[in-house]
C-alpha cells in the first residue's frame, strides 16, 4: 500500500473523529494491514465510519462505528505490534480448534481474534447475553454494539445494577448455558468483563475462552468462580460462601435447562 493511499483510507475511516484521545487510540491500531482490512470491511458495508474509542486494553482497542445503515456496531482492533502477545499463546496452545503452523505475532493476533468471534458465536446460539458476533477479517471483529447514542454500556465494576436480583438471576442463568451447555470457560470473568445495559448484563472478552478439552479448563474455570463468588457477594448475595456453591449453582440452572 503507498503512502499516500494508507493516508486517503485512514482519513475516510476517522472523518468523523474529533477527540484528541481517539485519534491516539487509533495510532495504536493503525498499521497498514489493519487499514486495508478495514477499508473492506466498509466496501462490504460493515462500517461506514468510525466513531470514538470505546475502550482500550493491553491487547486491543473497541471503537464505536456506524454501519451502512446508519445502525451503531463495536469495531474491536487487536494491535499487531502489542508487547502482551506472548502471554496468548499458553490459552491458545492447546486448543484442538487452533491450528498455527507458523508462531509470529501475526498468526497468534489473528488465530486470537478469530477464538474469539467463534466462541462468542458459540455463546450466543446457546442463549448466552453477549454481543452478537458480525463479521471477523484478520485482526478485526465487528460486534454488536451495547448502549446508546450518548454512552456505551459501562462495566460492572463501575456501575452496580440498580436491581441486583433480576440482574444477578439473569448472570447466573447466562454463565450456566455459557459453561454447560455452549462448553466453554471464559477463562478472565470479573466483574471487568460484564456490562450493564437496562438491568440485564453481557459478558465480553471472550478471546481468551476456552472450551473443556483445553487442558488448562479446570484451572481457569476455578479461578473464574473465585472472581464470581466476589461479584456475587459485592452485590450482596452472603448465601454464596464458597466457589462450590456457586458452582452448584450454575450446574442446577444448566439442569433446569
Amino acid at each position: 500500500m503507498r503512502l499516500e493511499e494508507y493516508e486517503e483510507l485512514v482519513s475516510r475511516l476517522t472523518s468523523g473523529v474529533r477527540d484528541a484521545d481517539t485519534r491516539k487510540a487509533y495510532q495504536e491500531v493503525f498499521d497498514a494491514d489493519t487499514v486495508s482490512t478495514l477499508f473492506k470491511l466498509m466496501e462490504s458495508g460493515y462500517i461506514k465510519e468510525l466513531e470514538n474509542v470505546i475502550s482500550t486494553g493491553k491487547e486491543a482497542n473497541v471503537f464505536r462505528a456506524v454501519d451502512r445503515t446508519g445502525d451503531f456496531v463495536a469495531v474491536k482492533i487487536y494491535r499487531i505490534n502489542t508487547s502482551e502477545f506472548r502471554h496468548l499463546w499458553k490459552y491458545i496452545e492447546g486448543d484442538p480448534r487452533v491450528r498455527i503452523t507458523k508462531r509470529s505475532r501475526r498468526a497468534i493476533i489473528y488465530q486470537w481474534a478469530r477464538r474469539e468471534f467463534k466462541n462468542l458465536e458459540i455463546a450466543h446460539k446457546s442463549g448466552v447475553r453477549v454481543p452478537f458476533p458480525i463479521v471477523h477479517r484478520k485482526n478485526v471483529i465487528v460486534m454488536e454494539y451495547i448502549g446508546d447514542e450518548n454512552t456505551p454500556a459501562p462495566l460492572l465494576k463501575d456501575f452496580p445494577p440498580e436491581d441486583p436480583k433480576p440482574f444477578v438471576d439473569d448472570l447466573l442463568t447466562s454463565l450456566s448455558r455459557l459453561y454447560y451447555k455452549a462448553g466453554i470457560v471464559h477463562a478472565d470473568l470479573s466483574e471487568y468483563n460484564i456490562l450493564v445495559w437496562e438491568n440485564f448484563p453481557h459478558i465480553i472478552d471472550m478471546g481468551q475462552s476456552m472450551t473443556w478439552d483445553h487442558p488448562l479448563a479446570y484451572e481457569f474455570f476455578y479461578r473464574d468462580m473465585n472472581q464470581l463468588l466476589k461479584v456475587l457477594q459485592r452485590l450482596g448475595f452472603k448465601e454464596f460462601k464458597t466457589p462450590h456453591d456457586v458452582i452448584r449453582e450454575l450446574r442446577k440452572r444448566a439442569k433446569e435447562g
